[in-house]
C-alpha cells in the first residue's frame, strides 16, 4: 500500500513553523547545536553504508555514502526539521538486500543496516560523555574561560542530539529505522501484515508527532539513557581526582 510521503512533510514543516513562531528559535542554541546535529547525522548514515558494505551489498560504496564528508548524507529539509522541529534525518542510505553475500537473509541483513545508524548514535553519545569529564578533569582552568563553556555546552548538546536520534529511529514505526528492525523478528505472515498496512503505521507515526505523546515515549528514554551515560563517565574519572 502506497503513502505519499509529501503529507509526512507538509505536517512537520507545520510543526517546524510552529515552533519558530512560537519563539522556538534561539540563534544561539541553533549555532552550539549544529556541531551535534552534523555529527550525529554523517556518523549515523556513514553506519548504515558501512553496515550494508560489509555484508556485501556496493550500493552506498558506489553512491558515495562511504563518507564522513557530512554534505554526502545531509538532507536540507530533513537537517532543517531536526534544527527547528527536533524532528529529523539525512539522506538515506540505499541498499540492495539482494547483494548481501554474508550468510543472512534479506530481511536481517536489513535489520543489521538499520541497527547501524542508531547505534553509531549511541556510540557517540558515550564517547562525548567520557569526552565531557575528561575536558572538565584534565583541563579545568579552560573550562572557566568563555571559550571553555562554550566547548562544554556543545559536546552537552552533541550527546544528547546523539541520543535523541538513536532513540527517535529505533521506534518501530515506518520510516524509522526500528521498523525494519522489527519486522526482522516477526513471523513471514506478520511481515506481510506489516508491509500491506504500511500506510496505516505512517498515519500513526504522525498522529504521535502532532501530539504529546512524541515527548511522552521519547524524552523519559532521553533522560534516563543521559542520566545513565553521566553516572558512568562521573565515576570513571572520579579515579582522576
Amino acid at each position: 500500500m502506497y503513502f505519499d510521503t509529501r503529507y509526512l512533510y507538509i505536517v512537520l514543516a507545520i510543526l517546524a513553523i510552529s515552533s519558530i513562531v512560537s519563539g522556538g528559535f534561539d540563534l544561539l542554541s541553533l549555532l552550539l547545536t549544529l556541531p551535534g546535529v552534523l555529527i550525529a547525522i554523517t556518523f549515523h548514515e556513514f553506519a548504515h553504508a558501512f553496515a550494508a558494505d560489509k555484508l556485501g551489498d556496493d550500493t552506498p560504496r558506489n553512491q558515495g555514502r562511504l563518507s564522513l564528508n557530512p554534505f554526502d548524507h545531509l538532507d536540507p529539509f530533513g537537517l532543517v526539521m531536526l534544527i527547528f522541529a527536533h524532528i529529523g534525518w539525512g539522506k538515506p542510505v540505499q541498499i540492495n538486500p539482494r547483494n548481501f553475500t554474508r550468510k543472512v537473509s534479506m530481511k536481517t541483513g536489513e535489520a543489521i543496516v538499520s541497527l547501524a545508524g542508531p547505534l553509531m548514535n549511541f556510540i557517540l553519545a558515550i564517547v562525548f560523555s567520557l569526552v565531557f569529564y575528561a575536558v572538565q578533569v584534565f583541563a579545568a582552568s579552560f573550562c572557566t574561560t568563555e571559550t571553555g563553556l562554550i566547548v562544554l555546552t556543545m559536546i552537552q548538546y552533541i550527546v544528547i542530539v546523539n541520543i535523541g536520534l538513536g532513540v527517535f529511529n529505533l521506534i518501530p514505526l515506518p520510516p524509522l529505522d526500528g521498523s525494519k528492525i522489527l519486522v526482522a523478528f516477526l513471523p513471514y505472515n506478520a511481515q506481510r501484515w506489516v508491509e500491506e498496512h504500511e500506510q496505516l503505521f505512517y498515519i500513526i507515526f504522525l498522529i504521535i508527532w502532532i501530539t504529546p505523546i512524541s515527548s511522552m515515549i521519547i524524552s523519559p528514554a532521553i533522560d534516563a539513557i543521559a542520566k545513565g551515560l553521566d553516572y558512568m563517565a562521573a565515576g570513571i574519572f572520579s579515579l582522576f581526582i
